[in-house]
Formats: structure tokens, C-alpha cells, sequence
């Protein structure tokens, strides 16, 4: 299945997205045709480096991730995991989560990759959810107490692994992979894959309600393909870091499968506490090549001394998660000589819009549509908007069903088909096209303000507020008002050194952003607090902001 994706051609992106065409047969098994065949032709190839805080390091090569990941198979396999099996993993930075992986695909399980932040409630939920049947985490007494807790309410819940430790109730992961043989053999029902199978559940953190579960299949590897060689722009041999946890879809969009199937090896970097000088550090340490970063980090980085490092090994960067400014694109640009490359998706997507080699980034830009993905702006009433009218981003799958889309909300009919129809898939987030094609992020559909007969976005009135040197976060909402229906009200994080006690610093700030940005978008409420709330993930709760307002 490993094929060269560097033709010359892809340089253009008029050329990619007419020509580009992902060819692959029946029963695709990343595990096996990927991350085997490469052990298999190139055994002493770089897969891996990892490093953490307290300045351990190891390297792994696609031969001993074989190795690895063969034993970690037959370890589940022994606990009783067998195909169709979900198998939640809540490992954080630490490189068993590839072993894991891989081994689940193996099995053909169910893979149900989490986050450390979660309590007994949430565990509760996700476990009889998703029939869970084994959990594998760190050892954490936090986090098992939380398992702990909620074993005694999951239905489905047999076996917790924990890495790293031992405790009573619990398998001890290091301990029986020492012991396990290193040859497995697969066996019939997962080498006839359909595209029906799962191999990886996530549980989307919503700003309402209980999280959505997203599914996707066997196939989904080959979708981030564009990820890695058209956005990331990785090398063969190069070696990409992408900062994301392994609890998140980030992370597969950027610390194995597209990477892997291109040939550069990932960047692994193991830490509890971002901080902007370590993560210099070890891009000048480890002279990666490739970054991915959310804009959050970006806007830490670059109040660093850059000249204080070695970044020459740097050859592209890129960012998603959040919206990105143009303040931070120019300021990291003046620093490196690097554009930031920008793009947009989802966890049910890949890259759906993003700006890819040959293409001229507009700062603030999500960038044009990415190969195989056909973009629509539709109005409420579905019709296409014209250039420069905000309205929801949706997906023409009846003409083309992107490679690595999802397959659906498990066990819920009814949500999937609230977004997604014989025609379009609806992805709840707003924006605008240019002239020029290229596709600007307004908000999620139900964070746009109508002040007065405008529709303001927040993102657009949020960049205005970063660019003044007070605020350090914020987030934008619309609070009810009998005369203009709404008003633009920012709720604010200072940076330090700044007061909150001073009215005269609110007019300063609502001046910056009438300057910055159209007049009547500006805030005309203004609080300050000492931090937003958020999702589990780190996304801004507007709806929570609202709710209080209303309240």
C-alpha cells in the first residue's frame, strides 16, 4: 500500500484538487499494510522519537513497533478482546499509546482513544455508551480512582490495563507484555475487513448536551494522507511534531497516519504543563522539520527570544483547532520566515479546507477546499450564498464522499441524519467564501450575533480584541436587547499587569476594536474574568456565557 505522494504536479493546487485520486483496494488494515510493510522493507526506518520532561528519550523503529505492537495484540487478545470489541484508551502522551493502536487494529476492535481530563460521571456515560470492555490508562491514582468509581456502574466494563504500575483489580500492562510472545497471527474475520467495521469511536466534546460518538472505519488512515503530504507538507525521513494529546482526533491527524503512510517519522513530545520554552527547546534539540500547532500555542511561542534557539531545521508550520489571527501569523512570519499554513476540519472530517503548497495564505484564512471535498455556503433555507455572505459550511457528498469521512453517530440514526442527508452534510460551523476561493471562519451557526440587522461573527470581533495588548483571551457573545435584538458583548482574560477596576480601560479596548475592525461590531459590554469556561477539550463555552446572560 506505500506509495510515493511527492509528484511534482501536486505542487499546483488547481492540478490537486482536479487530479488528485486516492487508489486502494478492499480490506485496508493501516496496521498490517502500513506500519508492517514498512518494518518489512525498511526495518531500521525512524518511526518514533519521543522525549518527555523529565528528560527521558527513546527512538523506535518501524521493526520494533512491529515487535511491540504484535505483543500488545496477543496481551488483549489474551484479556479477551476480540473484533468488534471497544477498547477505551486513556494513555496521554506516552508512546504504548502506538502499541495499543496498532494492536486494536490488529484485532479489529474498536479503538476509543480519551482524555485524561475525564471524571467517574464521564466514564460512566462513555463506558455503557459504547459497551466498553477494557480500559488502558497510566498510571495515574487520579485517574484510576475515577475508573474505579465508575467500574461499579458500567455494564460492559471487564478488564483495566494500567501502564507503567501495578494495582490490585488490575492487569499489569508491562508485566504481561514482557511475557507475551512476539509472534501474532491475525485472524480470518479481520483480514475481510467491510466498510462497515469501526476502528476508531471518538466522543466529540460538545458545547451542549452529551458528547456525540463519531465513528469511522478501516479506511479512515488514507483520508489524512492529504493531511500529511498537502498541509503538513512532511518528508519522507523528515520528522513532524504535531501538539496534541492522544485523547483527541488531532492526534491521528498528526502523530501517526498520514505522516506514516508518507514515510516521516513523528515527534513525540510527553508533557503535562505546555510550556513555550521547553517546546522550543525540543524542536531545536530534536531539528524537526515539520509543525502543527493550534494558534494558542503559536501566540505563547512567539513572545519567546527566537533567536535563543536553533530552528533552522524547520521547514513548514502549520495550525488548526481555533481560528487563527492575523496578528499571530504576521508576528510568527517576522520571526521565522515561515507562513503559517492554516486549515480546517473536524473529527467526523480530515482536512476540509486548508491552504496547501503552491497556495498564497491570506492571514485569517481557513484556505481554499482540500482535494476530494466539495464545499458549499448555504443560506437557512439551503441555497447557495453568494461571495462574501456568511452562511454554514456543508458538504456535497452526493458528489463526492471524501476518504476518511465519518460513517456516522454510533447508536444515533436520528443525529446523523439531522446533519447529514442525501446531499449535504451540515457542519454546524459558519463562514464566507471570496472571490478568490479562499474560505473565512465566522463561527459555530448558533454563536452569530444580530445587533441592530447585522450578523456578526464572534471570531472576527475576538481577533480584533487579541490584537490589544490587554487581553490575553477572550470570547465574544450576544446579549438580549429591546432595541437592537442583540449586543456584542466580550468577556475577557487580562494579561498581566493590566486592571480590571479602570471603566477607562474599556473604552480603550472598545476604541482598539472600532479601529480595528467595522464600527458597529464592537463590544458594547465588556467583563472582565479570571478565566472562560470551557469544554473538557479546551473549547470556549459561549452557550455557557449565554445561559448566564439570560439568566
Amino acid at each position: 500500500m506505500i506509495k510515493n505522494y511527492t509528484n511534482d504536479i501536486y505542487k499546483d493546487y488547481t492540478r490537486l484538487y482536479s487530479d488528485f485520486k486516492l487508489d486502494f483496494g478492499d480490506n485496508f488494515n493501516f496496521a498490517f499494510d502500513i506500519a508492517d510493510k514498512w518494518a518489512e522493507l525498511n526495518p531500521g526506518k525512524r518511526a518514533i522519537v519521543w522525549c518527555n520532561e523529565e528528560g527521558e528519550e527513546r527512538e523506535f523503529t518501524f521493526s520494533e513497533i512491529k515487535y511491540y505492537s504484535d505483543k500488545c495484540a496477543n496481551l488483549f487478545k489474551s484479556q479477551g478482546v476480540e473484533k468488534g470489541d471497544a477498547v477505551m484508551l486513556v494513555l496521554k502522551r506516552r508512546y504504548e499509546f502506538w502499541f495499543c493502536l496498532l494492536a486494536l487494529h490488529k484485532l479489529g476492535a474498536i479503538a476509543i482513544p480519551a482524555t485524561h481530563l475525564l471524571t467517574e460521571k464521564d466514564y460512566i456515560y462513555r463506558n455503557n455508551a459504547a459497551d466498553i470492555k477494557m480500559i488502558v490508562t497510566v498510571n495515574d491514582s487520579g485517574i484510576m480512582d475515577s475508573i474505579d468509581l465508575a467500574h461499579k456502574k458500567s455494564e460492559f466494563l471487564e478488564k483495566k490495563v494500567v501502564v507503567g504500575g501495578s494495582r490490585e483489580g488490575w492487569v499489569d500492562f508491562d508485566r504481561e507484555l514482557l511475557n507475551i510472545s512476539e509472534t501474532f497471527t491475525p485472524s480470518p474475520e479481520v483480514m475481510s475487513l467491510s466498510k462497515e467495521d469501526i476502528s476508531l469511536l471518538y466522543f466529540t466534546s460538545g458545547t451542549t448536551g452529551n458528547p456525540k460518538m463519531v465513528t469511522h472505519n478501516f479506511d479512515y488512515p488514507l483520508g489524512h494522507i492529504v493531511t500529511a503530504k498537502y498541509w503538513h507538507n512532511v518528508e519522507d525521513d523528515g520528522l513532524h511534531l504535531t501538539v496534541a494529546d492522544t485523547g483527541w482526533a488531532k492526534a491521528v491527524w498528526g502523530k501517526i497516519y498520514g505522516q506514516w503512510i508518507c514515510g516521516s517519522a513523528v515527534m513525540v513530545y510527553d508533557y503535562d504543563r505546555f510550556d513555550p520554552v521547553e517546546m522550543l527547546k525540543v524542536i531545536s534539540r530534536h531539528r524537526v522539520t515539520t509543525f502543527c500547532a493550534p494558534p494558542t500555542v503559536y501566540r505563547f511561542m512567539i513572545k519567546e527570544d527566537f533567536k535563543s534557539y536553533d530552528l533552522s531545521s524547520l521547514k513548514y508550520c502549520t495550525t488548526a483547532g481555533e481560528p487563527l489571527s492575523p496578528k499571530v501569523f504576521n508576528s510568527f512570519y517576522e520571526l521565522t520566515g515561515l507562513k503559517l499554513m492554516e486549515a480546517y476540519g473536524q473529527t467526523e472530517l480530515t482536512v476540509t479546507i486548508g491552504n496547501f503548497p503552491g497556495m498564497e495564505p491570506k492571514p485569517g484564512s481557513m484556505g481554499k477546499a482540500a482535494p476530494g471535498y466539495i464545499i458549499e455556503i448555504l443560506d437557512k433555507d439551503g441555497n447557495i450564498c453568494p461571495e462574501g455572505e456568511v452562511g454554514q459550511i456543508a458538504l456535497r457528498t452526493d458528489l463526492s464522499r471524501p476518504v476518511g469521512m465519518f460513517t456516522g453517530y454510533y447508536r444515533n440514526l436520528e443525529q446523523t441524519k439531522a446533519v447529514w442527508n442525501d446531499k449535504h452534510y451540515l457542519t454546524g460551523d459558519t463562514a464566507y467564501v471570496d472571490q478568490d476561493g479562499y474560505y473565512w471562519f465566522v463561527g459555530r451557526s448558533d454563536d452569530i450575533i444580530k445587533s441592530s440587522g447585522y450578523r456578526i461573527g464572534p471570531f472576527e470581533v475576538e481577533s480584533a480584541l487579541m490584537s490589544h495588548p490587554a487581553v490575553v483571551e477572550c470570547a465574544v457573545t450576544g446579549v438580549p436587547d429591546d432595541l437592537r435584538g442583540q449586543l456584542v458583548k466580550a468577556t475577557i482574560v487580562l494579561a498581566k499587569g493590566f486592571s480590571s477596576g479602570f471603566e477607562k480601560l474599556k473604552q480603550e479596548i472598545q476604541e482598539h476594536v472600532k479601529s480595528v475592525t467595522a464600527p458597529y461590531k464592537y463590544p458594547r459590554v465588556i467583563e472582565f474574568v479570571e478565566k472562560l469556561p470551557k469544554t473538557i477539550s479546551g473549547k470556549i463555552r459561549r452557550v455557557e456565557i449565554r445561559e448566564k446572560e439570560n439568566k
